[in-house]
């Protein structure tokens, strides 16, 4: 079976094409960010023309995309109308009131500088629901057909329909539905008891709104995408990676596609589990490092953890959607280092982009950047960048360096270099510990897994800071997220408010609420053609103490919900809570908020096979000696050390390289520092670890 991985991003589009006999092509293209489906359809072209097959051999095709997350960051989404509760107009405009600066009068709030709405459109009818899901007001459907009619006159988009409490009763909302079929059958329709059917009603709303906002767009592209694949005869389907880690199919991503928001970097931690349970390393820490930003992922057992559904943000708008846990920061290639007004030697957030670049690239960039760094330590060489296809210019970084670093902070260009590396490594030091030992997790039961085309650039120098035991470097570091949309299922999680104690828990409530979920994952997958015996189903539920605001997410047992079953999920949050916050509280009653079933299709995934076995000694892979600048520990003097270059593509299983040594393939640069060795596993990938003492 053949299958292709494409993951677009903002200046390139990924392809790795993964067949059953162990072939494996990869392709890197610039991205058509006017319409991404023709830089996805050009590189498919491309990387079937390299395999020797034709585009219609491919039995499977997988998509990760920015699209979606483009749209709301670029604040460039289409004309949306909302229709809600009588008196719950301003809900989006009043958010949870909170200010990015507290004591600020003259301040934007993004939400209301960019709004989702415009108040205008945001349309009120007579009905109310209770938080038991009764009808208090009847549905005024007399109103709901003039205010839809209204907003068909403005020529909106999308119409958003948001009501109280309707999580708990979605009856008005799918009338409304009906009605707005009937008024203006061409509309996209968000429902907020469809996109996002749980409490919390500002979350509810603003997903409803957001799933509106980006709703057009993003389903004319993936309805371009499907039917250009089509054409091609690739694949049966387009499935596209969501934010929780699954793929869902095109159809349900046109309906939903607010599910597709930060999908790009989850499909990077995906596949950094993929790869260290290949090496046998199940407890990864990915660092995905490219020009602008570093993606930062925590898998324990290989397991995505999910982001509380509080803190499901894309730009600065709530997205009550299911995510999994990536952190991103502003610290990669093109970083761009300075001394500020007061002295402050940074470096980053702000990046020199592709264009002009770093100062080395001459492209008309002057400002110093860690990739500028990187030439001024021997790293990247002049001749070998992008193996040879791309030409950098030394002395253009050594003249930013010493004029914007070196200069200010009267020190040698050399010691400036490493200085700038070193601050942005310390920067994602402090990032993965963050996601780390601050939520109860100990690194050094970790391995790193190196990512993106800087990641093995930088991933040594992190795991001798933290500890970390070994750093993994993929054979293609660059196109791991494309690697990541091959190693998972078909996913759709559907959740329900329940709002029971253990102590008293409605089990009637429970059984209920799960068999329906549970009905509807099934039919979902169903729906997809996905065959019956390849359907599975996982339950979770969101617990929280009496008087906390904020819930953890806990795995649910199979089987009959009793209380034994309530049991084992309220020592499951103990266990959780006190993995998280240091603290349990095993004596109070546990609160049962939200219950999930996440329908599980499964599919092929790619199997990452061995690579022909060769002696220990890997010197037949040294290329050439370079002078690069290399230090011990933190408490050394860097040194000038002729350091052997090993070509990524001669070294073979088994081969071991002692450091400090620099690794060159296409799409990164791999370096092992002084205090460490590397061997190369039986799949090919790069083992770093710190030397014996």
């Amino acid at each position: 079976m053949k299958r292709i991985g494409v993951d677009v991003g903002g200046t390139f589009t990924d392809l790795v094409l993964w067949d059953d006999d162990g072939t494996v092509v990869v392709h890197k293209t610039p991205s058509t960010n006017h319409d991404p489906s023709i830089g996805t359809m050009d590189g498919i072209e491309v990387l079937a023309e390299r395999a020797g097959i034709d585009p219609s051999d491919i039995d499977m095709f997988f998509h990760g995309t920015t699209v979606a997350t483009n749209i709301v960051l670029e604040h460039n989404g289409c004309s949306v109308g909302m229709i809600t509760t009588e008196g719950f107009r301003d809900l989006l405009h009043i958010a949870r009131k909170k200010r990015p600066l507290n004591y600020s009068n003259y301040q934007d709030l993004p939400w209301q500088k960019w709004q989702l709405v415009p108040r205008r459109n945001r349309r009120v009818v007579p009905e109310r629901i209770d938080a038991a899901g009764n009808v208090l007001t009847p549905l005024d459907e007399d109103a709901v057909r003039r205010e839809v009619r209204l907003l068909r006159e403005r020529g909106v988009d999308a119409i958003a329909v948001a009501f109280l409490h309707s999580y708990r009763n979605p009856t008005h909302e799918k009338r409304v539905k009906d009605i707005i079929l009937e008024e203006y059958p061409e509309v996209f329709i968000s429902l907020s008891s469809e996109v996002a059917p749980q409490y919390r009603e500002y979350e509810r709303f603003s997903t409803a709104a957001l799933n509106a906002f980006i709703g057009p767009k993003t389903s004319r592209y993936i309805a371009s995408l499907a039917q250009k694949a089509a054409a091609a005869q690739v694949g049966d389907d387009v499935h596209l990676m969501t934010s929780a880690g699954g793929l869902v199919t095109s159809r349900s991503a046109s309906e939903q596609p607010v599910s597709l928001l930060t999908s790009g970097v989850v499909a990077g931690l995906l596949g950094g589990c993929a790869i260290g349970k290949a090496s046998g390393f199940p407890s990864v820490i990915t660092l995905d490092v490219g020009g602008t930003s570093a993606d930062i992922g925590v898998a324990p057992n290989g397991a995505l953890r999910m982001k509380h559904l509080l803190d499901t943000r894309i730009g600065d708008y709530h997205a009550m959607v299911p995510m999994a846990e990536v952190d991103t920061i502003g610290a990669g290639g093109g970083s761009i280092a300075m001394v500020d007004e007061g002295g402050m030697f940074r470096v980053g957030p702000r990046s020199a982009g592709a264009f002009p670049g770093p100062a080395c690239y001459a492209r008309g960039g002057t400002e110093p950047t860690s990739t500028d760094a990187m030439v001024m330590m021997g790293w990247l060489r002049k001749d070998s960048f992008l193996s040879g296809t791309m030409k950098v210019e030394p002395e253009l970084a050594r003249t930013a360096i010493r004029t914007h670093i070196a200069d200010k902070l009267g020190t040698g260009v050399d010691e400036a270099a490493m200085g700038i590396f070193k601050i942005l490594a310390h920067s994602m030091t402090e990032a993965i510990s963050l996601h780390s030992v601050r939520k109860g997790y100990d690194p050094r039961d970790f391995s790193l897994i190196a990512e993106g085309g800087a990641g093995p650039l930088f991933a040594w120098q992190i795991a001798d800071q933290l500890g970390i035991p070994r750093v993994v470097v993929p054979g293609h570091p660059g196109i791991t997220s494309a690697v990541g949309l091959l190693t998972t299922d078909i996913r759709y999680e559907i959740p329900t408010t329940v709002w029971t104690s253990s102590a008293d828990a409605d089990l009637n409530l429970l059984r209920t609420q799960m068999d329906r979920l549970s009905r509807e994952a099934i039919a979902q997958l169903e729906a997809d053609g996905v065959p019956a015996e390849n359907i599975s189903l996982e339950r979770s539920v969101d617990c929280r103490y009496v008087g906390q605001g904020y819930e953890l997410r806990v795995p649910a047992p199979d089987g009959e919900i009793d209380d034994v079953w309530v049991k084992t999920v309220s020592e499951a949050f103990h266990e959780a809570h006190g993995r998280t916050y240091s603290q349990r509280f095993d004596d109070k009653p546990v609160q049962l908020i939200n219950i999930r079933v996440t329908g599980v299709g499964a599919v092929p995934h790619v199997r990452i096979t061995e690579i022909d076995t060769g002696t220990a000694d890997g010197s037949a892979a040294i290329k050439t000696m370079t002078r690069a600048l290399f230090w011990r520990d933190e408490t050394a003097a860097p040194q000038w050390i002729d350091t052997p270059v090993y070509d990524r593509s001669l070294l073979l299983a088994g081969n071991t390289i002692e450091g400090p040594a620099i690794v060159e393939q296409f799409d990164s640069t791999t370096i092992i520092g002084m205090n460490q060795h590397a061997t190369v596993d039986a799949v090919g990938h790069i083992i770093i670890e710190r030397k014996p003492a």
